[in-house]
């Protein structure tokens, strides 16, 4: 088996200076796509990208990418790696919650591409077809159908909190429902900016 075509996930003890921090953020996250996209298609490079949150751990990943913030490369991929596990974790609750969201986002429901019925192997296997065009496609694309499935997601969240008895739990899925939607914004913003060549 060849070993994993990726850069040398670094290790960052104690509290680094931020700018330490930023300036590995950008650069491991410019290798991550740049390996995953200048060899030409490779499907086992490819499959191995797209495992890397189950390689490294989701942990260590947002450790390094998540406070790059949007509209930046390695925020976005963490987006994109954090979605993902997520649908593979819980694809029965996003599952439910994207078949919720349908009836009222259904433009964002035909971009997002899910088969159906959606169940748990269709979100998971969204989430892996997003990473796999991030790397052999077209980026922007990838991160609009992330960003239309987050769009529907959150649609059924607010529909489920509407009709929700538990005042808590409804509060609790109308706040998850907002991080649903501030990720679809995000990852559309960033879709923009890389046709503009400006997401770094």
């Amino acid at each position: 088996m060849r070993p994993l075509l990726r850069p040398e996930w670094p290790d960052l003890p104690g509290d680094p200076d931020p700018a330490d921090r930023t300036m590995v953020a950008h650069a491991t996250a410019a290798a991550v796509l740049r390996v995953g996209r200048d060899s030409g298609v490779d499907p086992e490079r490819t499959r191995r990208l797209i495992g890397l949150a189950d390689d490294v751990g989701l942990d260590d990943i947002a450790a390094l990418w998540r406070d790059a913030g949007a509209g930046t490369l390695p925020g976005t991929l963490w987006s994109l790696y954090l979605l993902r596990t997520w649908v593979h974790r819980d694809g029965a609750v996003a599952a439910r919650l994207f078949a919720a969201g349908q009836r009222v986002a259904e433009v964002s429901t035909v971009v997002a591409g899910v088969a159906e019925p959606p169940g748990p192997r269709e979100v998971a296997e969204l989430g892996d077809a997003v990473l796999t065009s991030a790397f052999d496609g077209d980026f922007a694309v990838a991160l609009e159908r992330a960003a239309a499935f987050c769009r529907v997601v959150a649609a059924g969240r607010a529909h489920l909190a509407d009709d929700c008895e538990d005042e808590s739990e409804s509060v609790r899925q109308t706040r998850l429902a907002d991080g649903n939607l501030r990720m679809a914004q995000e990852l559309e913003h960033a879709a923009s900016l890389w046709r503009q060549n400006e997401l770094s």
